[in-house]
């Protein structure tokens, strides 16, 4: 009997167990441990049937999977950003509500930006000092917070904020944001920090050997400030035209020219876009247009034959007329630089400038002692040029070649040396100036000059040479100079001359220097090696136009 009874009690506890195992398995949220297991224990819920099993939990809902993001890349633009710190998001892109922020306090300095950039991403711009999720702010940080012309660039949160120490540094913040939305369709997440390496980047144009139309140059300044470039240099008087309206000698104006109103027009765009037009009346060489209605200015040799584009230096009538220019000018171009030109003197570029000039050199020993020369009647014509400009503010620039060793007249110490040959007569390499202590502007014209027709061995510079062999140190031909003096040159320009002013059009001039440009803008930005090969950075550009 003990062990028969045994044996059924047995039983009937592997059927109980078995039958827990199934309704474990239909229903979720059961388990040993669980209230629902230990329902014999539990007072049955109100409206249950006594005896029958409660009911089982209801099933604790999964949580919504956390969104997953990679480490951001460093955005595609030209120039390249210096430095980009990843982050882990989805990045920003316009949406219908957002909007350009600008706080009231910036208003007055940023507004410009803010607007600009709102209409290019097709967003709402505001004054506010409450910015929205989805917004983009502008902001300048405390003076001297960062290095001139540099900004910080952030994207996180669904919001993205530029600052920097000036309008400039915020303004290239909003052309690194621009591109980053053009190249990828949104502003990868993280931070970017970023400044020149150079202070002056920019082009140059003569507009006196052919005429550029004020709509053409108004685009190739759009053009460079979305290259961050902040010079455009005017070289707007030589022997073929002068191309400004002159109220003090109307009679040198060539047809066409540029009004006043087209140049107020031009310097007010570029002042918007942080861009620094620097204008050139090139002298004493280079001024035929001027000397076609002053003949009696021309300088002579010793021969009594006109010498092309050059006034006579030891006629005080020569400075007067120029000087006039000046003045009248000054005004007009409210920017901080003057180029005084300087270069290709005719006098100087003789064998013997005393025989070939008597004039001239009586006039240098008369002036300056009996040691002195034509190269110092010269240098002083160039220094009371640059005493008449100097009041004003500006900067000076002069050629390298108007600039002379071992004489009595030593050129002013604030003019800048714009260094673009070592071709000529008694030609004097780079270091010569710099070892002066001399400031350098690069525009060596082995691969920055873009001279129409490519006369006199000259060949259209390319993107992809400037970009693989070109840097600021080198100053001419193919040899840098020491990187000990990288601190005393400022920059460089790409340089179109117009010697055969109809061997191109104006669109083909500007095809011909948009890739050259922007490598010059890489190699400005940053001078260090480019991380993206030639294709790459090519592709990107032309992705950019």
């Amino acid at each position: 009997m003990m062990r028969q009874s045994t044996s059924h009690w047995r039983g009937r506890a592997i059927a109980t167990a078995t039958v827990a195992a199934v309704v474990s398995l239909v229903l979720p949220g059961c388990s040993a441990g669980s209230d629902s297991a230990r329902g014999a224990q539990t007072p049955p819920a109100t409206g249950t049937t006594p005896g029958a099993p409660p009911p089982s939990a209801p099933p604790t809902p999964e949580p919504s999977p956390v969104p997953s993001y990679p480490l951001s890349t460093a955005p595609r633009t030209v120039p390249a950003v210096r430095e980009h710190a990843p982050a882990r998001g989805p990045g920003w892109k316009p949406a219908p509500a957002a909007r350009v922020v600008v706080r009231p306090a910036d208003a007055a300095a940023l507004s410009d930006e803010g607007r600009l950039l709102a209409g290019e991403l097709k967003m709402g711009f505001t004054q506010t000092a409450a910015p929205r999720p989805g917004d983009v702010e502008l902001a300048l940080g405390a003076k001297n917070s960062g290095a001139p012309e540099s900004y910080t660039l952030t994207v996180g949160d669904g919001r993205v904020r530029v600052t920097g120490p000036d309008e400039a540094g915020v303004f290239y913040g909003t052309r690194t944001l621009k591109q980053e939305i053009r190249t990828a369709g949104k502003a990868p997440e993280g931070t970017v920090r970023d400044a020149p390496a150079k202070p002056q980047r920019g082009l140059n144009l003569d507009i006196a050997r052919k005429n550029f139309t004020p709509d053409w140059i108004e685009d190739r300044l759009r053009e460079m400030g979305d290259l961050k470039l902040n010079q455009l240099g005017l070289h707007f008087s030589d022997d073929q035209a002068f191309r400004i309206e002159s109220t003090s000698h109307p009679e040198i104006v060539s047809t066409p020219h540029l009004t006043k109103a087209d140049v107020r027009r031009i310097t007010a765009l570029a002042a918007r876009l942080h861009i620094t037009v620097v204008p050139e009346i090139d002298s004493p060489g280079h001024l035929g247009a001027v000397l076609r209605a002053h003949p009696d200015l021309q300088l002579r040799d010793v021969r009594g034959r006109p010498v092309k584009g050059a006034v006579d230096i030891s006629n005080p009538a020569s400075a007067k007329l120029v000087d006039e220019l000046l003045r009248e000018y000054i005004p007009l171009f409210p920017g901080g630089a003057w180029h005084l030109g300087a270069d290709e003197y005719q006098a100087l570029v003789v064998k013997d400038p005393q025989a070939s000039f008597p004039q001239l050199a009586a006039a240098a020993r008369q002036r300056y002692g009996p040691s002195a020369r034509v190269q110092d009647l010269a240098a002083g014509w160039l220094n009371d040029r640059a005493a008449v400009v100097r009041p004003s503010g500006k900067t000076l620039k002069a050629w390298n070649d108007g600039l002379f060793a071992g004489g009595v007249v030593p050129a002013a110490k604030d003019l800048q040396v714009e260094y673009w040959t070592g071709k000529e007569l008694g030609a004097r390499p780079p270091l010569a100036y710099l070892r002066e202590g001399r400031k350098v502007v690069n525009l060596n014209d082995e691969y920055l000059y873009y001279v129409l027709g490519q006369p006199n061995d000259f060949a259209y510079p390319t993107g992809r040479r400037i970009y693989e062999q070109w840097t600021p140190l080198v100053l001419r031909g193919t040899t840098p100079v020491p990187a000990s003096y990288d601190d005393q040159i400022l920059g460089g320009r790409l340089a179109v001359w117009a010697d055969l002013a109809g061997s191109q059009t104006q669109a083909q001039v500007a095809e011909g220097i948009r890739l050259p440009l922007a490598a010059v803008s890489q190699k400005l930005w940053d001078s260090r090696t480019p991380s993206l090969d030639w294709a790459a950075f090519r592709s990107l550009a032309d992705g950019l136009r």
